[in-house]
């Protein structure tokens, strides 16, 4: 019962006021005055003539301010889906760019190597950790063959030693499996280069007597019959004399940074046809 009284009160207010503001506006042109009750009505219903004025303000400003906020939300999120495709664009830019310096270098070694190569791009690494190696995208059908040489821009990788239709395996000059015999280019004194399992491989059986210093370059030397001579291979990175011991300890740094590696040149047999140009020559 309470709230059916108050709501009744309620309306019976807002028709008095409703009423009044009737009246109001239509003796608003029987003078400029205002009558003594026209006063004492005004100075009733004004302060709620001001509360509902400012709360139909509020309210509206509230709305306007509401639908601000969500076209605010959605240039946003629209200004961060575009910065975000922007960077995206920038990062494929930069890596075509790379891309196309890595090939431009392939490209300036191919023509040094004056050798028939096939361009493959690495696909995989050794899952086990055992050995160093790489899967490359080309393989039987492409003419690849066991023991073929393989380089990049830098000098050598490493030698093929599994092949299949497609794919083939590429076993890395820093395996310790591995071994070139090489040449110091300054003082052509012969070693045979191993793998250490890093980019540090070790020159062995080089005597004492030979002329070996820190930052020579060290080529292979041709023989073996899998590396072409004058590949290059890496620098000394570091000479010691063990007493008691024949041979220099030698340590090198490889000219390949196999932690980059991505694209690689297969170095293919030449056909006996060219060989035979070659030594009529």
């Amino acid at each position: 019962m309470k709230g059916v009284t108050g709501f009744r009160t309620i309306w019976l207010w807002v028709f008095i006021i409703g009423s009044v503001l009737f009246l109001l506006s239509s003796n608003s042109d029987l003078g400029p005055t205002w009558n003594p009750a026209e006063q004492f009505v005004i100075e009733i219903t004004a302060p709620f003539q001001k509360i509902i004025k400012q709360t139909t303000n509020s309210t509206e400003e509230m709305w306007l301010n509401y639908f601000r906020l969500v076209d605010v939300h959605h240039e946003n999120t629209q200004l961060k889906n575009e910065i975000h495709e922007l960077k995206m664009a920038n990062s494929r830019y930069r890596e075509l760019l790379a891309t196309q310096e890595r090939l431009e270098e392939l490209l300036h070694f191919k023509q040094s190597i004056n050798r028939p190569v096939l361009a493959a791009h690495v696909i995989g690494i050794d899952p086990t950790g055992w050995f160093k190696s790489v899967i490359i995208d080309k393989g039987k059908w492409a003419g690849l063959r066991l023991d073929m040489p393989v380089v990049n821009a830098f000098g050598v990788v490493g030698r093929v030693v599994s092949v299949s239709s497609n794919y083939a395996k590429v076993l890395l000059i820093i395996d310790q499996n591995s071994a070139v015999d090489c040449l110091v280019q300054r003082s052509r004194d012969r070693g045979m280069l191993k793998g250490l399992m890093s980019e540090i491989c070790k020159l062995d059986y080089v005597a004492k007597s030979n002329d070996i210093t820190v930052g020579d370059i060290v080529v292979t030397s041709g023989l073996g019959g899998v590396f072409p001579k004058g590949l290059p291979v890496g620098r000394i990175l570091d000479v010691k004399e063990i007493s008691g011991e024949l041979f220099k300890d030698i340590k090198i740094r490889t000219a390949v940074d196999f932690s980059k590696l991505e694209e690689v040149l297969v170095i293919l047999e030449e056909s006996k046809s060219s060989n035979q140009l070659k030594e009529s020559e």
